[in-house]
């Protein structure tokens, strides 16, 4: 029997804001819900956050007048250098994403690493394009 291995999406981006608040505000529900799942068109209706290890995290938008659920749980979480969780969406079986945030002398680089199961491999360029989308919004939630 053989195991296929995930297949990997990165993207990264800097801030100019210090590696504390970037990774703050993947935990902080008010500023997370601007962001994290967020779409142009949709309307989030729905942000739960459980910032500890083995804590879940919900956040359901309203899409063309469809819930869309993205859930997970917290795996690792070392402020303010790593976050670690599952992610599902509409309760598929969970991929795992690394969030990793280096300071730098003005700022911070978060790089983000999304392990998809083999058989989505096909989307692997839409999800590397919507984490940079991601990633773009925290720039503009962080002000």
């Amino acid at each position: 029997m053989s195991t296929s291995q995930p297949v990997i999406v990165q993207v990264s981006r800097r801030y100019s804001q210090p590696a504390e608040r970037v990774f703050d505000a993947w935990l902080d529900p008010a500023k997370a819900g601007r962001f994290l799942f967020a779409t142009p068109t949709g309307r989030m209706v729905r942000v739960e956050i459980d910032p500890r290890v083995g804590g879940k995290y919900a956040f359901v938008e309203r899409r063309d007048g469809v819930d869309v659920a993205h859930t997970g749980e917290y795996l690792q979480i070392q402020r303010p250098h790593r976050l670690i969780f599952t992610f599902s969406v509409e309760g598929s079986a969970p991929d795992r994403v690394t969030v990793e945030i280096a300071p730098l002398e003005n700022g911070c680089e978060l790089t983000l690493t999304h392990e998809m199961k083999p058989e989505w491999a096909e989307y692997a360029g839409r999800t590397q394009e919507g984490w940079g989308m991601i990633l773009e919004g925290l720039a503009q939630a962080l002000g």
